[in-house]
């Protein structure tokens, strides 16, 4: 792996993962952990954190769809280990219906809880923390479906374009506030836990995901502020 500066000041970054015990977040905290990178995993089952992540430097149950206990999990953690820079949120969910007519209010409710109210809230709770870090990150996975909307896709595709609306918010307010910090969105058809070359056709291995994060640390991350970026896939 390539030796790169990871952050500017080139001292060991503190990356937030949101939603850590996927196969996805394994995969990014083993990479970051690997690269030097100071990893902090939540997820909402502390067992699971325990089992899965052990190897990390810190492991926090919170229900981030909640933003009472997400501040709560910020102060926790600035006391610990003091401010992030960067927060990769992993948090998600897919629910499909037949249609449009078929796109139903409990699977609506479920996207924007699970997708869209955890990136509210953690975003809320540590965008003052990636202002101030001398290169702050912040990184989701969002979707094909975003520009390749489909009726029986609706409401997965709404709510990741609402995430990367977000996102892009966040870019915004970067490129005023802090120069060398970045935005972005990951796409993906969809995420595969397999091997490059055992992924469905068209999945994207969590493999490329944890490579995305820790390049996301690198100086030339600072270019990509507001983008979004295409995943390999298989």
């Amino acid at each position: 792996m390539s030796k790169e500066r990871l952050f500017l000041n080139q001292t060991l970054p503190i990356v937030l993962i949101a939603g850590a015990t996927s196969a996805s977040g394994i995969a990014c905290a083993q990479a970051l952990h690997t690269a030097g990178a100071q990893v902090l995993a939540v997820g909402s089952s502390q067992t699971r954190l325990d089992e899965r992540l052990g190897f990390t430097e810190g492991r926090y149950e919170c229900d981030l769809t909640d933003f009472d206990a997400v501040q709560d999990l910020a102060r926790l953690i600035h006391t610990n280990h003091g401010p992030i820079d960067a927060l990769i949120h992993l948090v998600g969910g897919w629910r499909g219906g037949k249609s449009i007519v078929g796109q139903s209010d409990e699977d609506w409710d479920f996207l924007h809880r699970s997708v869209m109210g955890t990136l509210r809230n953690t975003t809320r709770a540590f965008v003052d923390d990636l202002i101030s870090s001398t290169s702050g990150r912040l990184a989701i996975v969002s979707a094909e479906a975003v520009t390749n909307p489909t009726p029986s896709n609706a409401n997965y595709g709404a709510i990741k374009a609402a995430a990367e609306h977000w996102v892009n918010a966040v870019a915004r307010l970067f490129s005023k506030n802090a120069p060398n910090a970045a935005a972005i969105s990951w796409v993906v058809k969809a995420l595969s836990e397999q091997s490059p070359d055992l992924a469905p056709s068209g999945h994207t291995s969590v493999s490329y995901l944890a490579q995305a994060a820790v390049e996301l640390l690198a100086d030339r991350a600072v270019s990509q502020n507001g983008t979004r970026i295409a995943l390999p896939r298989a």
